[in-house]
């Protein structure tokens, strides 16, 4: 598919998501392969990131998809690392970050309900359309304060997902500060979402 960031990018995805939907998986935990689809909340996140100078800070993604935002982040000069809780999603995403971007990022799977201790320190915290469910904003919330930098900053692509509601209030459980900065009007097929972005800090 062919999405317009700030420069064209192609990006490789699976053709069909329900395709790829396990009933082995989602009697375990609900999963569903959500990470097969193009949201419109992850282009508002991808054009606001190539905004920024990146300067080799050290971006971290949650829930990374097929990589349109890891794309723009590495685009923008930011250390990326991308990270979902498919399999096949980071290797979607460090696919075509180096197709559209010539740059080899970190892509790894990660669990929010057993956040790896490794994942630390970063500079920018980034997610879209994450907030699909209640329980994610807990989990949201506390990776978060886990992976920040003191002086970082987390940034959220929200369309109103039923986790929206009560972030703000999870995020101020982990001394969190919780924002909305700006709302953005984007078309996807014959749709208008009103995309919210959030901005996370100390």
């Amino acid at each position: 598919m062919t999405i317009a960031v700030d420069e064209v990018v192609q990006i490789l995805h699976p053709a069909n998501s329900d395709d790829l939907i396990s009933e082995q998986d989602f009697a375990i935990d609900d999963r569903l392969p959500y990470w097969a689809d193009l949201w419109p909340a992850s282009v508002v996140l991808a054009r606001f990131l190539r905004k920024l100078r990146g300067d080799g800070r050290m971006l971290l993604e949650l829930g990374c998809g097929s990589g349109v935002v890891a794309t723009a982040a590495a685009r923008a000069g930011f250390a990326v690392t991308a990270t979902d809780y498919y399999a096949d999603s980071p290797r979607f995403a460090r696919l075509n970050t180096w197709r559209n971007a010539q740059v080899d990022i970190t892509a790894t799977c990660a669990d929010w309900n057993s956040w790896p201790a490794d994942l630390r320190n970063y500079d920018l915290i980034v997610a879209s359309d994450v907030l699909y469910e209640q329980r994610n904003a807990p989990l949201i919330a506390r990776v978060m304060a886990q992976s920040l930098s003191e002086a970082g900053e987390g940034w959220i692509a929200d369309p109103g997902r039923v986790g929206s509601a009560g972030f703000r209030d999870w995020c101020f459980s982990h001394a969190l500060n919780c924002e909305t900065v700006t709302k953005v009007q984007i078309e996807a097929g014959a749709h208008v979402h009103n995309i919210s972005l959030y901005r996370i800090t100390r």
